[in-house]
């Protein structure tokens, strides 16, 4: 008798098992999704925030998000209230924000200090020099431009103004803002009057001495245009005023600038299009 109810026991047994199985698989599933949705406390905006403004404790509130959610760039509380990392209370903000967002690492301007010797290539060197509006293509050079630099000085020995190409395909790395330490200046309102560039430690000296006896230009320059002349040609008064010298510049302008009127191109070579009245 008992051996006719071994297959039927085992097969409640093996019934039994593959329930427990699933039942754990099931749980362990539900856990796992569970795990994603626990939440932490992180630090948000408690107000909109304009782009620039130094934080205190009225600005800013805690609330919970989703582990999942949350990186290394959030601003973590722990449960006694504890920020993780350096309080932002005193910090600028570099982006705006409005209530509820998230305030991260990367939004204040120390964070934006370290990241800039990232853009500094190994052996070179960032120099800034002083502008103004006249001698920086009125202020339309940004980051990431192109310029090439001159610089205007006087001859010690014939009390002459000279100039000469200091500088070619020079990458611009920054602009410094009037009052950048102490007024902020919404974008549309944004003056600047130092600018920064890449440049070798031979160059950064070069720019050092011509910004201390002379005047220096920036002109900006298509940043896919690699040309490069192997000479300088130093610039004076006397080539200024030699009518032979601007008729070879000027013929040398229309071959190398494409002209375009109306519809019609003066001539064949590609280069950068001037439209002209």
């Amino acid at each position: 008798m008992l051996s006719g109810k071994n297959p039927l026991f085992i097969a409640l047994a093996l019934g039994l098992m593959a329930g427990l199985i699933a039942y754990s698989a099931i749980k362990a599933q539900q856990k796992k999704v569970k795990q994603g949705w626990e939440t932490v406390n992180i630090l948000c905006a408690k107000i909109d925030i304009p782009e620039g403004t130094e934080l205190d404790n009225e600005m800013i509130a805690v609330k919970e998000m989703p582990v999942k959610f949350v990186t290394e760039s959030n601003m973590k509380v722990d449960e006694e209230g504890s920020l993780k990392q350096n309080s932002p209370v005193g910090q600028r903000v570099m982006v705006p924000l409005k209530a509820g967002d998230p305030i991260l690492v990367s939004h204040f301007e120390s964070a934006r200090e370290a990241e800039f010797s990232t853009m500094i290539n190994p052996k070179g060197r960032a120099v800034t020099i002083d502008v103004q509006e006249r001698n920086a293509v009125g202020l339309w050079v940004r980051p990431n431009d192109h310029v090439d630099v001159i610089g205007s000085f006087r001859d010690p020995d014939l009390n002459q103004l000279k100039t000469v190409t200091l500088l070619q395909n020079v990458v611009v790395l920054a602009t410094g803002h009037i009052n950048a330490n102490t007024t902020y200046v919404p974008d549309e309102e944004k003056r600047y009057q130092t600018v920064t560039l890449l440049a070798l430690p031979e160059e950064a000296e070069l720019l050092t001495l011509a910004q201390e006896t002379g005047t220096i230009t920036l002109l900006l320059r298509n940043p896919d245009d690699l040309d490069y002349q192997e000479k300088r040609q130093v610039v004076d008064f006397k080539t200024l005023m030699t009518g032979e010298r601007a008729s070879e510049l000027q013929q040398k302008r229309y071959k190398t600038i494409q002209i375009i009127r109306g519809n019609k191109s003066a001539t064949e070579n590609t280069g950068v299009a001037v439209k002209t009245e």
